[in-house]
């Protein structure tokens, strides 16, 4: 459960009218009630998540470089403004130079605060306005990928960024991103209420390449059952504004508490988590569709799930889990088991020679730690635990540096296994991550000392020497409370060191570590993360040997329960 804290909150609505930006259609619509009932203004909060922190950071820092780079690329005899924003100025004098700057005939307005559409209930910015023929058209600056290898995208260079320069690009597909496209959407009809919409329903995205701009056809039909971005768009805002209004008047809420995915990072988690429990509701044992297929039929408490047979044919199909898995968690909740066994027999892959592989990145900006733990038979090399590591902040090219000596390792110690005849597997918990940065490490370093081929990489991931337990846990146990590895390695035995041991902590850990915001590196703090990795390698080493051992069996299985 993630710390609380309490903060007071200033409530995005006013006492007229209510007004949404764009983030709402993308958004839970249960938070966009909190976010606008007047009754929460002193509700608990979750702690901030440093790992989101640091990409917004990230985010601010990549438009500031784009935004350079276009003013820099602009065509002699066009008008290039910014709007100034900060903490210190108020949201009308931004609206107030927005208009100015629009009624002037500016070419390219960037960091643009729109007037605020009172009728609609609409009110935000886009990252740049771009002057064409009959008005202004929106374009986003993002820190994410807007296309893939492939073509039919069409793009315009960065120093003509107007939809008239572009062309159907033999390069790139456009990667669907729809909340960039809502966002466009959003902007669009502002600017249609403001009266400097062109016709066409166009918008531009530049991504992280910020090698081009990637423009979308709003009105085209490329959405779920034939629809438009703005239709979908106008639904999602309708919805969401109906929503919030219900809850700045105090009407019967439009949306009730229902967990998923997003609940994870949402700072209203302990207020919904607080519901959910007074009600036992399902969706803490299920999520998302198929908690709002089981209400449909009635089934909507983990105790009315636990009490279905789970041979019976309720006349819907669970698109998450079958619905044995469902019962089995429900009763497993039920009975406050973190465990049971949803197969009699618990299998793991085991080698004479085995490591244990955990690292640890800092957000999107690289990862500084590879740590690994050798067990097994004796092939001459030291047993036990090393790391390595970088403590030049991140992104620094001594990354790479790091990963390498970590792979040649790696590398030696599966040479030396097969030289005397011993079978050799490595093992990491939700190889999602590692399998991330190992791909990413080799391509951004190619070419240094030591950094493998990419294809070597890619054939060790694909291989069996390489195990991901998590995979492991998923098949042979159903989780009542989650499978992260600070949840399951308790139940084989394991505690961490630190009492605050967390991915979230380990992100604050690693600012004062390197020194990022501005005092001198910590050495304390590098020693925090380095045995808190350790402590990360040896849990996964004690998961797997107690799921190899007879104690397992100790667990109960989900066919007794």
């Amino acid at each position: 459960m993630p710390c609380v804290s309490w903060v007071s909150l200033t409530l995005p609505y006013v006492t007229d009218s209510v007004l949404l930006d764009a983030r709402v259609v993308s958004r839970c619509r249960r938070r966009v009630h909190l976010e606008h009932d007047p009754a929460m203004t002193d509700a608990p909060m979750a702690a901030p998540d440093p790992a989101a922190e640091q990409r917004i950071a990230d985010a601010t820092a990549h438009r500031r470089v784009v935004a350079d780079t276009l003013a820099s690329l602009r065509r002699a005899g066009t008008t290039w403004t910014e709007i100034e924003k900060g903490p210190e100025i108020r949201g009308s004098d931004r609206e107030h130079a927005t208009i100015a700057a629009l009624r002037a005939g500016a070419d390219f307005i960037w960091a643009p605060r729109l007037p605020q559409d009172r009728e609609g209930g609409r009110r935000g910015g886009i990252d740049l306005l771009v002057r064409v023929d009959g008005g202004y058209v929106p374009l986003l600056v993002v820190r994410h990928k807007v296309s893939d290898p492939g073509a039919g995208a069409r793009t315009s260079p960065l120093n003509d960024p107007r939809p008239s320069a572009a062309t159907e690009d033999d390069q790139r597909k456009v990667r669907p991103q729809p909340r960039d496209q809502l966002r466009l959407a959003h902007t669009r009809r502002m600017l249609q209420t403001a009266g400097y919409a062109v016709r066409e329903a166009i918008g531009g995205v530049i991504g992280l390449d910020a090698d081009v701009v990637v423009w979308h056809d709003l009105d085209a039909p490329t959405w779920p059952g034939g629809r438009s971005a703005m239709q979908e768009y106008d639904a999602r805002f309708a919805d969401r504004l109906a929503v919030a209004t219900a809850a700045v008047t105090g009407a019967e809420p439009l949306a009730a508490p229902s967990r998923i995915v997003e609940c994870r990072g949402c700072p209203w988690w302990p207020t919904c988590e607080a519901a959910l429990l007074a009600t036992r509701d399902v969706s803490l044992v299920v999520r998302g569709e198929d908690a709002g297929l089981l209400r449909d039929i009635g089934v909507s408490t983990v105790d009315k799930l636990a009490s279905i047979d789970p041979h019976d044919d309720l006349g819907v199909q669970l698109v998450g889990m079958p619905l044995t898995d469902a019962v089995g968690l429900a009763r497993a909740w039920l009975a406050d088991l973190t465990l049971v066994r949803r197969t009699e027999v618990i299998s793991v892959p085991r080698a004479d020679v085995e490591v244990d592989v955990d690292m640890e990145s800092f957000g999107d900006s690289g990862a500084y730690m590879w740590g690994a733990l050798l067990s097994g038979a004796d092939i001459g090399e030291p047993l036990g635990y090393r790391a390595f590591a970088t403590w030049d902040p991140l992104p620094t090219t001594d990354e790479g540096r790091s990963f390498a000596e970590f792979w040649q390792w790696l590398t030696a110690v599966r040479v030396r296994a097969s030289a005397r005849g011993l079978t050799f597997r490595a093992y990491c918990y939700n190889e999602l991550a590692e399998n991330r940065w190992l791909l990413s490490s080799a391509k951004r370093f190619a070419g240094m000392p030591g950094v493998p081929p990419i294809g070597h990489v890619r054939a060790f991931i694909e291989s069996d020497s390489w195990v991901d337990l998590f995979d492991c846990v998923r098949t042979h146990f159903l989780c009542s409370h989650g499978k992260g590895l600070k949840t399951i390695a308790p139940a084989a035995g394991f505690s961490w060191r630190d009492p605050q041991a967390s991915g979230e902590n380990s992100m604050r850990w690693y600012r004062d570590a390197v020194g990022m915001d501005g005092e001198a590196p910590n050495a304390t703090q590098r020693q925090r993360l380095l045995e808190y990795n350790e402590d990360d390698v040896l849990a996964t080493m004690t998961l797997r040997r107690w799921m190899s051992s007879p104690a397992v069996a100790d667990v109960p299985y989900v066919g007794d329960l």
